[in-house]
């Protein structure tokens, strides 16, 4: 029986990805309860997605914190005061202090619109923007989980996306934003049934 997941969210966009578990937990898709949404932009529209949806959420302003590792404590407070299992990040803006990682190792999931490592560290549209520039034939998304090193915590998953010539960056993207949502979403499921194991700093997914 999948254990039920309960998930924390953090992002400063749109969270466009967000609206597809959102989706997948209210079709009794996923067995997961988003338990929380935390964002660094008090405009972020991932927000406004949380409260449509009646999913508790919080705006924590950097500026009041003298430091990351301040930030980051607070904010995994609030994470363990709602029991959060597993910690989604979706155009999350910020880097997470090596002391949080630590704290939810292997626990953290990021999303990253490439096929890591090309163009690790780069975000959004200037990864989009890039594939377009260079006429690349593919791109892709990658899960991973979030260490202390940006963008080189142990991969997940990937899926990789066809680029056509006549693809605009707002069309690469769009497709690119499917494939992360089908990635995020088989990834929840089999990390409810406990098939992702970490051994050695690699990924791997059990029957």
């Amino acid at each position: 029986m999948p254990e039920i997941l309960r998930i924390g969210v953090l992002g400063s966009t749109r969270g466009t990805d967000l609206q597809a578990v959102i989706d997948a937990i209210e079709k009794k898709e996923l067995p997961a309860k988003i338990v929380l949404v935390a964002s660094d932009k008090r405009d972020a529209l991932i927000l406004g997605r949380a409260k449509k949806h009646g999913i508790k959420n919080v705006f924590l302003d950097k500026k009041k914190f003298s430091s990351r590792q301040e930030f980051d404590k607070v904010l995994a407070g609030l994470f363990e005061k709602e029991k959060a299992n597993v910690i989604l990040l979706i155009g999350y803006m910020r880097i997470l202090s090596s002391e949080f990682c630590k704290k939810f190792e292997y626990k953290i999931m990021n999303i990253h619109p490439s096929l890591l490592p090309v163009f690790a560290g780069a975000r959004d549209l200037d990864v989009h923007g890039e594939v377009k520039k260079r006429g690349l034939k593919e791109t892709g998304c990658t899960l991973h989980f979030v260490t202390p090193q940006v963008d080189g915590g142990p991969v997940i998953m990937q899926k990789r996306v066809l680029v056509y010539p006549t693809d605009s960056v707002e069309g690469i993207k769009n497709r690119v934003q499917a494939a992360e949502q089908e990635v995020i979403l088989k990834a929840l499921k089999l990390f409810a049934e406990h098939k992702i194991a970490v051994k050695d700093g690699l990924v791997k997914l059990l029957d």
